[in-house]
């Protein structure tokens, strides 16, 4: 006691703004159901587990923990489980995923020789009683964040219902039989609570689901609220209410009044259709859902040093699949594991470890790379010798707690609760590893993953310019035009037409994809494309020009995205259903640009009058495949404009570093004078030495990227001349590659990513990655030899240069 008086300077009585810790160390995936415990520093609220405490002692002085220690209970294996009311895992109201119950237990340890003092104790000084009640009453800054971002899932009460006006139309709705009034349809059927008109619901993505007739009733009559029938049971609640004014499910506390007027007894009814969300989590179960995930396959469950997965936290499998193929890249795994401890990285942290990303990058290698939480989960934990079966062994994975909320801080989509693009993720992500280590380029491991893209674009006047850029993926269209199974895809679009008039439905066994090369998808990459409306400096107008384009490096990794999302006419997304036969080596080397040739003419530089009063129009191919990846339709058309129409990966470059602009989502303004640049970012590169005509230019060629612009003054060491000579503009080589790795291009397949789904922002991602000479299925937190990897349904693929 007099040890612990002696150091009461050392705790503090947490208050409402600070952050408590106290579900997981900082350091290491360590909580409080680990052996040795969690140790929570009474003075930062920061949590270690025992072998990790010691260290933060030696940094920081502080002597006082509340040591927390959680023993599993024995739980009745029959507990009913609870009625979910929202749509969550793990939080008041959600689904209960029964899991154990602990007793929990606590003491104040006082460091370095771990005294040790039970708590709660009156003998205890008043103040490191009240510390350590407002510790453990305090909910915890893990989740709090958790339990934060699920907002908005909660049906809310229609506005039109409590006084929603029925017209008696005499009908009397029958208890079964029904179909819809415009058409043949007797599922998905829609019952229009103000006249009793049955309709059929939506078309699906696909072509299922109904033929709209319900949505067009209501644009016709503005009768607002419909229920789904087959959805009707005793649980009023649980029926599917749809608002068409408010575009979105909702609850209607008179529904049984407004049933009852067409003759509806709820309670005798039986649920014979699925809700929406019962439909939208059916559809998950379908072929591409199985064969990602391999399911129906004894898959061997594999434990230890890389084989750890990651658990779902809500909609985060995005992160998983990308974090496990990015550590298995010898880049990553050297930076942050290999070659950096966990207490070199802590040493180096600042006061609060959670918002270093090198700490946590560490952390997450650490748990990822060796092994010591890939371990199997035993049902008896009293006794661990005996061996569990392949099917009952499973492992618990590490949550990615604190580097999700650090790396999507800065984005308010990867810090909600919702799904993301996987891609989106990737690049978000490799730009946050960029920032940490600038100016150390040999510590960034972002780099193995970089190389530079150079667009020739040929003018009708017969000159050319070169464009550069640096990427870290190559973004390809699948030309369906160049499947190589037209024959079995003829066959099986006739036995598609001719089915439905024999009553009969296309069974999944019989479905024919597409199936495209993968070098026919590189192939289009690099083929000439025409620019319309390419505005000429040599003419002086609009034109069509040529674009073709090629690397000027090849990275140590290289990410293949295949653009597996499209626009259909009247901008109704579609996932193309498609197989892309991708072999395990290929060879890039062709795709090596060949830079400026000795005879081309540049163009002069320049950019558009001020007096062209022409409303600036943005090329609709390139809008459409960008709105198609999720992004807003304005930002498109702003990223094509922007990038005179150059191509679908100028546009995605241009809007992925400007999605953050004060002005973009304003309209688009008229005139290419509007266009101008930003003037304070004309000043903050004549800040950095430019002259002021040189930066206008940089900018205007680089979107308005100061960080792209000084590349492009680099890289255009004869910028501020205003007719560049042809001969003095060297673009085969410049300081815009002097930092980017290059080799060979030979490459070896050795990750993907598959999504099943019907959009990005929806459905499972899962990785399959390859290791020590085998597939692995990295599905969340399940990890196991994979048996059919699907290396024609990948979203991304990550390649390994293969050493000359």
């Amino acid at each position: 006691m007099d040890l612990l008086r002696s150091n009461l300077s050392r705790v503090r009585i947490p208050e409402p703004t600070n952050r408590v810790y106290k579900q997981e160390c900082c350091l290491s995936f360590d909580t409080p159901i680990s052996d040795g415990g969690l140790f929570i520093d009474m003075f930062t609220f920061l949590a270690f587990g025992k072998d990790y405490v010691g260290w933060n002692f030696e940094k920081t002085g502080n002597p006082v923990y509340l040591h927390v220690k959680k023993t599993k209970k024995l739980v009745p294996e029959d507990r009913p489980s609870k009625k979910p009311t929202l749509l969550a895992i793990g939080v008041d109201g959600g689904f209960d995923n029964n899991d154990a119950e602990y007793e929990e237990t606590h003491n104040i340890v006082i460091l370095p020789d771990y005294v040790s003092l039970s708590f709660p104790s009156v003998e205890l000084p008043e103040k490191v009683r009240l510390a350590a009640d407002a510790i453990l009453r305090d909910a915890g800054a893990e989740r709090k964040e958790q339990v934060s971002a699920w907002t908005a899932d909660r049906k809310v009460e229609s506005v039109y219902a409590m006084n929603l006006q029925q017209i008696d139309n005499s009908v009397v709705i029958p208890p079964s039989g029904w179909k819809c009034s415009q058409c043949d349809k007797t599922d998905n059927l829609w019952l229009n609570l103000t006249d009793g008109v049955i309709l059929c619901g939506r078309k699906n993505w696909d072509g299922s689901g109904g033929n709209n007739h319900a949505v067009e009733h209501y644009k016709k009559t503005g009768y607002p609220l419909a229920v789904k029938l087959g959805t009707i049971t005793a649980d009023l609640e649980a029926a599917d209410v749809f608002s068409y004014a408010e575009d979105e499910n909702v609850l209607d506390p008179l529904l049984a009044q407004h049933l009852a007027f067409f003759g509806i007894d709820f309670s005798s009814l039986q649920k014979t259709e699925m809700t929406t969300a019962e439909k939208e989590l059916d559809q998950n179960t379908n072929f591409e859902w199985n064969r990602i995930q391999e399911s129906g396959q004894e898959v061997e469950p594999i434990f230890g040093p890389g084989f750890t997965g990651l658990v779902n936290l809500g909609n985060s499998c995005y992160l998983a699949a990308t974090m496990q193929a990015v550590f298995s890249s010898r880049s990553f795994s050297s930076r942050y594991y290999i070659n950096q401890s966990l207490k070199k990285a802590f040493e180096a942290a600042p006061a609060d470890p959670t918002v270093d990303l090198n700490m946590q990058l560490t952390k997450l290698a650490h748990g990822l790379l060796s092994g010591k939480y890939s371990v199997p989960q035993f049902e008896n934990d009293e006794d661990k010798s005996v061996a569990t079966t392949p099917t009952s062994a499973v492992q618990e994975g590490i949550p990615p707690r604190m580097f999700k909320a650090l790396v999507a801080a800065s984005h308010p989509e990867f810090s909600s609760m919702r799904q993301q693009d996987a891609l989106e993720f990737f690049l978000h992500f490799l730009d946050q590893v960029e920032r940490a280590n600038a100016g150390k380029a040999e510590l960034d491991p972002a780099r193995s993953f970089k190389f530079g893209v150079e667009d020739r674009i040929l003018c009708s006047s017969g000159k050319v310019a070169y464009n550069r850029r640096n990427d870290y993926i190559l973004s390809l269209n699948i030309p369906l035009h160049e499947a190589t199974n037209k024959e079995e895809l003829e066959l099986f679009h006739k036995l598609k037409a001719e089915k439905p008039s024999e009553g009969k439905e296309v069974s999944g066994d019989e479905i024919v994809r597409p199936r495209v090369p993968l070098e026919a998808c590189l192939a289009s990459f690099s083929s000439p494309e025409e620019i319309h409306d390419f505005y000429s400096t040599a003419l002086q107008a609009k034109t069509t020009a040529v674009k073709s384009a090629g690397l000027t490096s090849f990275p140590d990794y290289l990410v293949l995205h295949m653009r597996k999302f499209v626009m259909e006419e009247g901008w109704v997304p579609k996932k193309l259903d498609v197989y892309v036969d991708v072999p395990d080596i290929i060879d890039i080397s062709h795709m090596r640009s060949k830079g400026h040739q000795p005879g081309e003419e540049l163009l002069p530089d320049g950019v558009p009058t001020e007096d062209d009063s022409e409303t600036p129009l943005a090329n609709e191919d390139i809008v459409s495949q960008l709105v198609s990846m999720g992004f807003h339709l304005i930002h498109c058309q702003k990223a094509a404009i922007n990038t005179s129409n150059a191509g679908v990966e100028e546009a995605m470059n241009w809007l992925l570093s400007h999605m953050d602009d004060p002005d973009i989502d304003a309209p688009i303004s008229k005139g290419r004078g509007s266009e101008s640049v930003d003037q304070s970012k004309v000043d903050t590169l004549i800040s950095f030495g430019f002259q002021d005509d040189v930066a206008r230019k940089a900018l205007k060629a680089s979107g308005g990227d100061i960080e792209k612009a000084t590349d492009w003054i680099f890289s255009n060491p004869d910028a501020s001349v205003s007719n560049m000579d042809a001969t003095a503009s060297n673009t085969t080589s410049g300081p815009n590659d002097a930092d980017l790795p290059d080799g060979g291009g030979k490459y070896r397949l050795m990750g993907i990513v598959s999504h099943i789904g019907t959009s990005t922002h929806c459905g499972h991602y899962v990785a399959h990655i390859l290791k020590d000479g085998r597939w692995v299925i990295f599905n969340d937190n399940k990890v196991g030899a994979s048996i059919n990897p699907p290396k024609d349904m990948g979203y991304l693929y990550f390649f390994e240069r293969l050493n000359s």
